[in-house]
């Protein structure tokens, strides 16, 4: 038998606060293998310690981390590695893929230098056209075109940027990835396309992948094997399709009945709503950005910038009290249409009216006016909250801002606010976003949103760096509020299940334009548009993968 790859023995990890007792313990005792073409995933809710592993294979865990056991690759061990040797294992053995690739980019960089750095770093033998060529090849492989290398992570979309950390992972032709939540921010479609090529190369390069995520489907459907992680442990192992049709630790089981609960949701057609006044009328919008070339090099040459069309001739009407979602690949849109309509960035064309008002026509006093009645919650709640302000500040912090309370009765609502969305205020009030899960962060961010008890809530991917059982609860949290205070919502996800589960009606994107809406029920049974029927034969199915 072959030596193993990566081999982790009795692997215990303990962070700086806590102290060396059992309990302590946020990795307690893991055991497991990846040989040479082996595809394992790793999956468990938010907290488990999945990423805890994989930064610790790679020594990146914060400076006085407890680690016990082993994790020996090709046979030698990891923890001993320093200096020039550690150096040398990161990226070149062993590469790692984060969940956010902002932690990754340094947004006063190029994608072109982010990629040659890696290079001249690793390996300085390379002319320049050896690293251009292969730097091209790479981004191609991840479908970012040539003439978007000279750009700024902040030019890109998150789908795309997640593009690029994968890239710079794979330019060094590792023996090993570890993928943390690689595909978090992409579609389905791009999503489907990435990890097809991570397997590929799995197979065509004999190297591993540890595919660590918290979405049971995606895993099965590319993984030869699936490791379950609860509470620091792992409780169940074995082969993909073994552990998806018959699961049989508890916990496995309630992974599983929480991701069928969002992807087995009713798709029989929802009641109509009566016909009334738009709460939301978009009118042709056009959102266009320039690619900036080399000024000189243009003047020279004659040729014209490049024109991104990020949002082409949209025509969106919203009517109160529905859900509409708003689904299409990273890169596609989506997130500029959201900005646009908020006026944080401003139209190149077109009108969008709420409430009779013509938002594109108000100067930035009377938006901010406005914009208490349109709130938005974002992808990463942790992003979002201030780390140096406490809960109860945050969520009072939009009352304050437009004069609605007086310090006194922001508490109050705050309070009232928490209790809305499940967090105890005697509990969380006075806590810090770090104290926090992911979970609970995003019904901090939810309560912040509705503070000022706006009419439109515009949800931008709110629960996707979230696990399924997680997902399940913020999505019915979001429901029962939808009552509660009347909302309507603009609901941007890449996940269709979510969409299926969650929305009214659903509007394609693709290219910077509506290519498909309706009803969610005829866009599931009856999709007209190819992109359509192609996002939907993409997307991972657990009730596909058990039959299979």
């Amino acid at each position: 038998m072959s030596q193993s790859l990566l081999s982790i023995a009795n692997l215990r990890i303990a962070y700086p606060q806590h102290r060396r007792a059992d309990k302590s313990w946020v990795v307690n005792g893991v055991s497991f293998q990846v040989n040479p073409g082996d595809r394992l995933g790793l999956v468990g809710e938010s907290g488990c310690g999945k990423s805890t592993i994989g930064r610790a294979i790679l020594q990146l865990l914060p400076l006085g981390a407890q680690v016990a056991g082993q994790i020996d690759f090709n046979g030698k061990s990891v923890l001993s590695l320093s200096g020039n040797s550690l150096r040398k294992f990161r990226g070149e053995a062993v590469s790692l893929v984060f969940q956010d690739p902002m932690t990754r980019l340094d947004p006063l960089m190029t994608i072109k230098d982010h990629c040659l750095e890696t290079l001249r770093s690793h390996r300085p033998d390379l002319s320049k056209q050896a690293a251009r060529d292969r730097i091209l090849s790479t981004l191609a492989a991840v479908k970012i075109p040539e003439q978007r290398w000279q750009q700024y992570p902040h030019e890109f979309s998150g789908g795309m940027r997640q593009r690029v950390a994968i890239a710079l992972a794979l330019l060094l032709d590792p023996k090993l990835i570890v993928a943390d939540e690689p595909t978090t921010s992409l579609d389905v479609t791009v999503a489907a396309q990435i990890l097809r090529e991570l397997t590929q190369l799995c197979q065509q390069r004999q190297m591993g992948l540890l595919l660590i995520s918290h979405d049971l489907a995606l895993v099965s459907e590319y993984c030869d094997r699936v490791a379950v992680l609860h509470q620091g442990q792992i409780v169940e192992t074995g082969p993909a399709q073994a552990l998806l049709q018959n699961p049989q630790h508890p916990y496995t089981q309630a992974l599983m009945q929480a991701a069928l609960h969002l992807q087995a949701g009713a798709i029989a057609p929802k009641p109509e709503l009566a016909v009334s006044t738009p709460l939301l009328d978009i009118q042709n919008l056009k959102q266009h950005y320039s690619l900036e070339s080399n000024p000189l090099a243009r003047l020279l040459s004659g040729q014209p910038s490049t024109l991104i069309k990020a949002v082409d001739g949209v025509n969106l009407t919203l009517y109160p009290g529905e859900t509409l979602g708003l689904v299409g690949e990273s890169g596609c849109g989506k997130s500029t249409l959201s900005r646009t309509i908020l006026q944080l960035i401003r139209p190149t064309a077109g009108q969008v009216t709420f409430l009779g008002t013509e938002l594109t026509r108000l100067c930035g006093t009377e938006m901010r006016q406005q914009r208490r009645q349109i709130q938005m919650i974002f992808q990463d709640p942790h992003a979002c909250l201030n780390p140096q302000m406490t809960i109860g500040q945050s969520i009072a912090d939009p009352l304050l801002m437009h004069g609605l309370a007086t310090p006194a009765a922001a508490q109050q609502q705050v309070e009232a606010m928490l209790t809305q969305v499940g967090l105890d205020p005697s509990e969380f009030y006075h806590r810090h976003p770090a104290d926090l899960s992911g979970g609970q962060q995003q019904r901090v961010a939810i309560a912040r949103a509705l503070i000022t008890h706006p009419k439109l809530l515009i949800c931008d991917e709110p629960v996707s760096m979230l696990d399924a059982s997680i997902q399940a609860q913020v999505l019915d949290l979001m429901l029962e509020l939808k009552q509660k205070f009347n909302l309507t919502y603009l609901f941007i996800t890449h996940d269709l299940w979510v969409a299926r589960f969650f929305c009214d009606r659903l509007a394609v994107m693709h290219g910077g334009q509506i290519v498909e809406i309706g009803p969610t029920h005829q866009l599931f049974t009856q999709p007209k548009h190819p992109y359509t029927q192609t996002l939907l034969q993409a997307a991972p199915l657990l009730s596909r993968l058990q039959a299979s």
